[in-house]
């Protein structure tokens, strides 16, 4: 079980940190990501990260403002967000996969944690 928290109300230019916590199973053999879905929107791979945290990938709306990490000793995975901005509105997952590499297809991961809304306001 993935349990997603750290969203909330920010204005934009503002930051917030996700956390994304594992129970059951250790994140060590999964390939971790987030994705986001807006209303009216599709999910979108938003970053993503290998079982050794020694590659992270980003979708170019997030790069340079988003930053993803692991510890796996805590079984967590985190997403720090600075310089939001009112488009990163969206409810955030977290989301496990048995791979070797970040893939950001929505369908490809095992697990999905139940999401953590993010606002930002103008």
């Amino acid at each position: 079980q993935l349990q997603a928290s750290g969203g909330g109300l920010v204005q934009a230019g503002g930051s917030l940190r996700l956390s994304c916590v594992a129970s059951g199973r250790a994140i060590v053999y999964y390939a971790l990501a987030w994705f986001r879905q807006a209303p009216g929107k599709e999910r979108e791979f938003v970053a993503g990260i290998t079982r050794s945290g020694t590659v992270t990938n980003y979708a170019d709306s997030v790069k340079g403002r988003f930053t993803l990490s692991r510890d796996n000793a805590k079984n967590t995975v985190y997403l720090q967000m600075i310089g939001l901005k009112p488009e990163d509105t969206a409810v955030y997952y977290c989301a496990a996969d048995v791979t070797v590499v970040i893939t950001t297809t929505p369908a490809d991961y095992d697990y999905w944690g139940h999401g953590t809304q993010v606002t930002v306001s103008s």
